[in-house]
C-alpha cells in the first residue's frame, strides 16, 4: 500500500510506502478490545473511599444498656445501622490497571492503523509549520488538507510551537510517534502524520 504525500497547501509531494505487514481479516478483533479496555481501566483514578465502622468518629461507648429499655439492643454507634456509622462493603482505594502484554499492544496498534489505512481515513504531510505558535496557521493547513471532523496529528517529536498552535483547537488533538496508542487511532474522525512521524510508527511495529 502507498500514500500519497502532501504539503501544507495540499500539493502532492510524493507517496510513501507502507513497510509494516497489516493485519488482514478479522485477526486482532480481540487484542484491540482488550487494548482499549486496558486504557479506559487506566484512566480511573481509584480513589473512591469509605469508612468502615472502626474508622469513622465516635465513642467506643455502648449507647444504652443492653435489656431493659424496651428498645433493639444496640452494641456501638459506629453500627451500619445508624445515620454517621460506618459502611458495609463500600468502595476502598484500589488499582485499575490491567496487564497487556507487549505483543497484545503491537498486534493491536497495527490492527487499528490497518483499518484506519484501508478506509482511507489516514493523511501524511511532508512538515507541519512550527516556526511560531500560530493557530489560524495550523486551522488552514487542516483545511487545505480536507481534514474534517476530530483530526490525531502525530509528529516526530515534542515541538513546543506546534503544541501551542494546536491546543486551541477543540476537535484537534496533538501526540507524537513514541506516544500513540491505538485508543488515539480509533477516536479521532481522521489521522494526519507528518513523514518523519509515521516512518518512527513502522519502526516501532517492525521492530517490536
Amino acid at each position: 500500500m502507498k500514500l500519497t504525500v502532501k504539503d501544507t497547501q495540499g500539493q502532492d509531494q510524493g507517496e510513501l510506502e507502507v513497510r509494516f505487514p497489516l493485519v488482514e481479516n478479522r485477526k486482532g478483533t480481540q487484542a484491540v478490545h482488550d487494548v482499549v479496555v486496558a486504557f479506559h481501566a487506566a484512566q480511573r483514578g481509584g480513589t473512591a473511599c469509605t469508612k468502615t465502622r472502626g474508622e469513622v468518629a465516635g465513642t467506643g461507648k455502648k449507647p444504652w444498656r443492653q435489656k431493659g429499655t424496651g428498645r433493639a439492643r444496640a452494641g456501638s454507634f459506629a453500627s451500619p445501622l445508624w445515620r454517621g456509622g460506618g459502611v458495609v462493603f463500600g468502595p476502598r482505594p484500589r488499582d485499575f490497571d490491567k496487564k497487556v502484554n507487549r505483543g497484545v499492544k503491537q498486534l493491536a496498534l497495527r490492527k487499528a492503523l490497518s483499518e484506519r489505512l484501508r478506509a482511507g481515513d489516514v493523511s501524511v504531510v511532508d512538515a507541519l509549520p512550527a516556526a511560531a505558535p500560530k493557530t489560524r496557521q495550523l486551522a488552514r493547513v487542516l483545511t487545505a488538507l480536507q481534514l474534517e471532523g476530530s483530526v490525531l496529528i502525530v509528529n516526530a517529536g515534542h515541538d513546543r510551537n506546534l503544541f501551542l498552535s494546536a491546543r486551541n483547537l477543540p476537535d484537534v488533538e496533538l501526540t507524537t510517534s513514541e506516544e500513540l496508542n491505538t485508543y488515539q487511532v480509533l477516536r479521532h474522525d481522521r489521522l494526519l502524520f507528518t513523514r518523519g512521524a509515521f516512518e518512527q510508527v513502522e519502526q516501532r511495529l517492525i521492530a517490536e
